[in-house]
């Protein structure tokens, strides 16, 4: 028999890096995972997710995904710059608007909390009731604990989706204030 020369084959793939991992544990999971779950997944220490994802955040820099970390818990989603195409994409239309009081109201929480209702009503100079029980429906606020005061009032706090909707990567990531706001007298 007449013995025919063997194709040349395409040299085997090179491990993947522990950057590659993550970003597909990142893509598969589809919600916040925790950075010791992924290191755990990974059989790597934490300080390496770490590593790697500097590296991720990074090469994404310029992408259609970000990976935006809240605390403890990362997760790949979306660059805020195509949320107009992904809506058109999904047939979403747009959604209500927050009105200028949430608006303020979520930016005195988001560069002071954690807050109670009442120092938030004193940055104000109005009651914010209203304001703070749409902010927890649409879950871009939530309860914080407890002020160790009289009456123990609840602390607010801004969440993972307002990160994720505001396109922040974490609070660090919010714009400097240029206004000191004094609440440290409201209780």
């Amino acid at each position: 028999m007449d013995q025919q020369p063997l194709p040349n084959l395409p040299a085997p793939e090179p491990p993947p890096t522990t950057r590659q991992l993550l970003e597909s544990l990142l893509f598969v999971a589809g919600e916040p995972v925790m950075i010791s779950r992924l290191a755990r997944a990974l059989e790597v220490p934490a300080d390496a997710v770490e590593v790697a994802l500097a590296e991720l955040q990074e090469e994404c820099r310029n992408r259609g995904v970000r990976v935006q970390r809240h605390g403890e818990t990362l997760q790949l989603v979306s660059a805020p710059a195509a949320a107009p195409a992904i809506a058109r994409f999904l047939g979403v239309e747009a959604g209500t608007r927050l009105s200028p009081a949430a608006l303020e109201v979520l930016a005195i929480i988001a560069y002071r909390q954690p807050l109670t209702r009442a120092q938030i009503d004193a940055v104000r100079g109005v009651d914010s009731s209203g304001v703070l029980r749409v902010l927890q429906a649409r879950n871009l606020i939530s309860d914080a604990g407890r002020l160790e005061t009289v009456g123990r009032p609840i602390l607010y706090a801004t969440t993972a989706e307002f990160l994720r909707q505001f396109g922040l990567t974490s609070l660090e990531a919010l714009p400097p204030l240029d206004v000191p706001l004094n609440i440290e007298s409201a209780e």
